[in-house]
């Protein structure tokens, strides 16, 4: 059995409380929320923080509240983003992206910002201590070789996040609340495309809360790429929104890509090769070759790299198609492997 280390814990019942908590014990501390990525990392000695700060008693943050957009708790269950039928209807590549995360069970625990927050992964990472000692650990923790790329001067470790990808092609923005106020950024600058430094919260701030803009008459759609139908980590992911006008010409678009680097790429020439033209096979298939280029896939998760590589404009193309309108339900099981249909 793998126990974890012993730490401090925190449970605050306000948002500045938790803020001052953090404030005192970073950078040592890490925020709890649902735990389902933190504590089994703490077992394997890959995270190793000497107190923890948990959420589960600040009810704010779990609240899901509609007006021009939407705003979203960040300790919102996965489950109640799914179970959410404004998210269903209003942001569909949203709801696609939790549905696909793990298991229920897993669903029924991990958060929407726990998920945005998620460790990158690696092959010669997620293992356990002994198993990286014995390797004479890697870059990312307690070792200073980029076992993928060994002449690599940074981490490769993959942004593994499903409903990054979906969240940034709809425009969303984040809240991150410290003791000294609030900062408000898009979640597209969330993130960096470094395995060890990927995220640009600081140590003392917490993620509270994901700002959607108004529907505003757009389509999205996300696509997941792994070996089984269930549990895993995405080895592709592809989020798509368009914005169409009465003709059904495209007035705005993106599409980023997950699991393709160390952040979600936002692939903004392919979406740009849109805009103004209609969602044609010849339009499609241009800008699914455009954000295919900017996937840099390594050798550290399942399949192979050249394959996943030369997928990424595939799945692009089939998202860009359910956007057209396309009845794509037997390829999501085909080649998604996911039943359950996108709502209409």
């Amino acid at each position: 059995m793998i126990r974890l280390p012993r730490f401090r814990h925190h449970a605050p019942c306000s948002i500045d409380e938790a803020a001052r908590i953090l404030s005192g014990e970073a950078p040592e501390a890490m925020v709890l929320a649902g735990g389902t990525d933190l504590l089994p990392n703490m077992k394997r000695r890959q995270q190793t923080p000497k107190a923890l700060v948990s959420l589960r008693n600040i009810h704010r943050l779990k609240q899901i509240r509609d007006g021009e957009g939407s705003v979203v708790g960040a300790a919102s269950t996965l489950t109640e983003i799914v179970q959410n039928s404004q998210i269903r209807e209003s942001y569909a590549g949203l709801w696609q992206a939790a549905v696909q995360v793990a298991t229920p069970p897993l669903r029924n625990m991990a958060t929407i910002g726990g998920n945005l927050c998620l460790d990158t992964r690696c092959n010669y990472y997620d293992q356990s201590y002994e198993w990286r000692k014995a390797i004479s650990f890697c870059m990312k923790k307690d070792g200073d070789t980029c076992w993928v790329a060994p002449g690599s001067k940074r981490c490769l470790a993959v942004s593994s996040s499903d409903t990054a990808p979906a969240l940034i092609s709809l425009g969303a923005e984040v809240v991150l609340h410290s003791s000294e106020g609030e900062r408000v950024l898009a979640l597209a600058d969330f993130y960096r495309n470094d395995g060890i430094d990927y995220v640009t919260r600081r140590p003392d701030e917490i993620l509270t809360e994901i700002r959607l803009p108004p529907r505003d008459d757009v389509r999205s759609t996300y696509w997941k790429l792994r070996r089984r139908g269930s549990f895993d980590f995405p080895v592709l992911g592809v989020a798509a929104t368009v914005g169409l006008a009465a003709d059904d010409t495209v007035e705005r678009s993106r599409i980023v890509l997950g699991a393709a680097a160390s952040s979600p790429l936002v692939a903004t020439e392919a979406a740009a090769s849109l805009e103004g033209r209609k969602l044609t096979d010849d339009a499609i298939a241009e800008a699914a070759e455009l954000a295919a280029k900017i996937a840099k896939p390594m050798d550290n998760t399942d399949f192979t790299l050249h394959w996943r590589k030369r997928v990424a404009a595939e799945f692009v193309r089939y998202a860009l198609r359910e956007l057209r309108g396309d009845d794509m339900g037997e390829t999501r099981r085909r080649v998604a492997r996911w039943d359950l249909l996108p709502p209409a």
